[in-house]
């Protein structure tokens, strides 16, 4: 063999799953969150946790996994969860792909900087989002709504941010590598 160059066998179907599985894994596992606080679990502010987590794991797979999170897969993820909140369809999705759309453009400063720095940037993400949600909603119903929601939105998302980016980031480096398929 000249310059060390040889062909490497296909990789096994087992291989090839589990490579699949590891790359569907942000986006699965963020419907499967979204179907899951839908149910009547009986907790307090549910209704709001399901944006506040669907807003930062979008953000957070789209900031260190950006292939996981492509427009198209936001754009069903924010489908659903109109759909499950029984919004007005298409505001969420918007807010998302914005969320999507900002979260890249500023990819390249926010990877390399600290978890706090990551955190602040979040959150003014989320505050951001949840006032074009709260604006995009007065609009649709022709009606001054109460701030508060939005409020409590954005503080859930910024709160829990934190502890979902730990969980997110073991699995962004066991479960869902992809390099370890």
């Amino acid at each position: 063999m000249s310059g060390g160059s040889f062909i490497l066998p296909p990789p096994s179907l087992w291989r090839r799953l589990d490579a699949a599985a590891r790359a569907a894994f942000p986006a699965v596992s963020t419907a499967l969150l979204l179907l899951l606080l839908a149910a009547p679990l009986g907790l307090p502010g549910q209704s709001a946790l399901q944006p506040a987590l669907l807003l930062a794991s979008v953000f957070f797979w789209s900031l260190f996994r950006p292939a996981a999170m492509p427009p198209p897969v936001v754009f069903a993820l924010g489908l659903l969860a109109d759909l499950i909140a029984d919004a007005p369809l298409g505001g969420g999705v918007l807010v998302l792909l914005l969320v999507l759309g900002v979260t890249r453009w500023t990819r390249r400063r926010l990877v390399r900087q600290s978890f706090l720095a990551v955190w602040l940037a979040f959150s003014a993400i989320a505050a951001l989002a949840a006032l074009l949600g709260w604006t995009l909603a007065a609009l649709l119903s022709l009606t001054f709504l109460p701030i508060a929601p939005a409020i409590i939105e954005a503080g859930l998302a910024i709160g829990f941010y934190p502890a979902l980016a730990t969980l997110l980031s073991r699995a962004h480096r066991g479960l869902a590598a992809p390099e370890r398929a």
